[in-house]
């Protein structure tokens, strides 16, 4: 199976490359650049049989041109919460429009099936259940599946949707819940740093996320879903006590606001449509992150 990921450049696109190239699949890369440094940093050796494809998500033809050829689509393209905020036209371009070039793109060419990012951005500050966003990043994420209802009732096709929190793992540096993976490679760089938000939050590791995009582009799927994505609710002192057990002598701290977005997601059955998928422990998936940076200081050592 050929398989596209847009915005496959970023951190979550090498790790469901990875796995996808692990599986015997085929994987070209829609993104605005051939920057395969996070690729190669991920993925390793392999990276190198992965096709590019150059383009800009919010340019209709290039998403046609990009998607001629693959069996399924995984749509990661989009911009975060703070270039949202930064710049809200060019967020609702990227994040909304982009998303509709995608499934047009699938209508054209008789892709049947996309797994997609959503985000648990599209809930408020109180509640996991109902989506009522508070950033325009959660508002575009809550139109987008919107989008995806329509192609599924307009011209069946499927989608899998996935809202995770705060993702962690090698190779994250960006957004705004990026702070506990940068935590890691600050701590095996010998370095400080403060995390910037408190309170509580649903975290789960990279490759639990890759795990299940995997299997929704694999799998028979019909309609639309969108899933909760979970995986352990804590507060970040714990995540900060959970890195000085693996690091005793770890400069870390954590100041700052906690974020417009429930931690306490409503628990979506993911099984009944994707199978059993992995689950990573917090103590391990950070035990990894801290591993892999370290490393890295080791071999520039």
């Amino acid at each position: 199976m050929k398989i596209l990921i847009t915005g496959g450049a970023g951190f979550l696109g090498a790790w469901i490359a990875k796995r996808l190239l692990a599986g015997g699949h085929d994987v070209c890369i829609f993104d605005r650049n051939d920057d395969r440094r996070l690729l190669r940093l991920i993925v390793g050796p392999e990276a190198e049989a992965v096709e590019w494809r150059i383009g800009d998500v919010t340019r209709a033809e290039e998403v046609v041109a990009a998607s001629d050829g693959c069996d399924r689509i995984a749509h990661l393209a989009g911009l975060l919460t703070p270039a949202c905020r930064a710049d809200p036209i060019r967020g609702a371009n990227v994040n909304l429009i982009g998303t509709i070039n995608v499934f047009e793109a699938a209508r054209q060419h008789g892709i049947q099936s996309i797994a997609y990012a959503s985000s648990a951005g599209v809930f408020g500050p109180s509640d996991g259940v109902v989506p009522f966003p508070m950033t325009l990043y959660g508002t575009f994420k809550l139109a987008c599946e919107g989008v995806a209802r329509a192609y599924a009732a307009d011209y069946e096709i499927a989608s899998v949707g996935f809202r995770p929190l705060t993702v962690y793992g090698p190779g994250r540096e960006l957004g705004s819940s990026a702070g506990p993976s940068i935590a890691c490679r600050k701590v095996a760089e010998g370095e400080a740093y403060v995390i910037p938000f408190t309170g509580d939050t649903d975290i789960i590791f990279v490759d639990d996320v890759a795990a299940a995009f995997e299997a929704a582009l694999l799998r028979p799927v019909s309609g639309a879903h969108v899933f909760n994505l979970r995986g352990d609710l804590v507060s970040i002192d714990a995540i900060v006590a959970e890195i000085r057990r693996v690091v005793p002598n770890a400069k870390l701290s954590a100041e700052g606001d906690q974020p417009p977005i429930a931690a306490d997601l409503e628990a979506h059955d993911v099984e009944a449509t994707l199978g059993t998928l992995q689950r990573t422990s917090l103590a391990d998936g950070l035990k990894r992150t801290i591993a892999f940076y370290e490393n890295q200081v080791a071999a520039v050592a």
